[in-house]
């Protein structure tokens, strides 16, 4: 792909390669950082950045600096994904939270990572990494391993191909994890123990549409051992109040 200052590169290709500067470690970026991580001219970036917090899309802090603007996240929410499958699971998440005061996520497959949909958390609950949009490996979480476990064959080899190491827990053994993904699709959910958050344990379900499984659906606690199985039970309770929801 020719760098985004080159020539015959779109305004369009700009103004995205500007917003795709931003990520999760990324939620503010001065000028000069944003022309950077964009790789354009700070001259057309300081242009570009002016007439995307016109349109709102970004917005200028108090410091000087930028972040993602309320007009994308308005936006983000008319998208089909996110209005209806979010709407539509949003009761069976709070009543999961209410009975297990742990918290309690929604997820889908973005490509080879999770994407969180919705979260909800109490102030008792476990601290993880996770937030709403945030996108984390397949392999290092509940939610992502029972999306991986039905994702296509060459996702799930490329996945398999670059099992990179989050915590000393993370499973990094193909052959491990292989055995993992049979397993999940035999008992119908996932666990983690301490694979992508130290003092995090994670136990999912998927959620099924059409006969295939379009999200996922889990909780965090501190620990399995006691109450897995009434987890497991809640879970697929309310995975099964979804699917018939949508």
């Amino acid at each position: 792909m020719p760098p985004t200052n080159a020539p015959g590169r779109s305004v369009t290709s700009r103004s995205l390669a500007l917003l795709a500067a931003f990520d999760t470690t990324h939620r503010r970026l001065g000028l000069t950082e944003l022309a950077t991580r964009a790789s354009m001219p700070l001259a057309t970036a300081h242009r570009l950045v002016g007439e995307l917090v016109a349109f709102g899309a970004l917005a200028r802090t108090g410091a000087g600096d930028y972040v993602i603007g309320r007009r994308l996240w308005d936006l983000g929410l008319l998208a089909p994904v996110q209005g209806g499958l979010v709407e539509t699971a949003s009761p069976f998440l709070h009543d999961l939270f209410g009975a297990t005061h742990a918290t309690v996520h929604l997820a889908v497959r973005d490509g080879t990572r999770v994407l969180y949909l919705d979260r909800l958390r109490g102030s008792a609950s476990v601290p993880i990494l996770s937030t709403i949009g945030s996108r984390l490996p397949l392999h290092a979480t509940a939610v992502g391993k029972v999306l991986l476990a039905h994702a296509p064959a060459d996702v799930v080899e490329f996945v398999l191909a670059d099992l990179h190491r989050v915590t000393s827990y993370t499973v990094t053994s193909s052959v491990t994890l292989r055995r993992q993904l049979d397993r999940i699709r035999r008992d119908g959910y996932a666990t983690t123990s301490q694979e992508m958050s130290l003092g995090a344990c994670s136990v999912a379900v998927p959620i099924r549409h059409d006969g295939r499984v379009v999200a996922a659906l889990g909780i965090v606690v501190p620990s399995l051992r006691a109450h897995q199985s009434r987890l497991v039970g809640a879970l697929r309770v309310a995975a099964r109040g979804v699917e018939r929801s949508l």
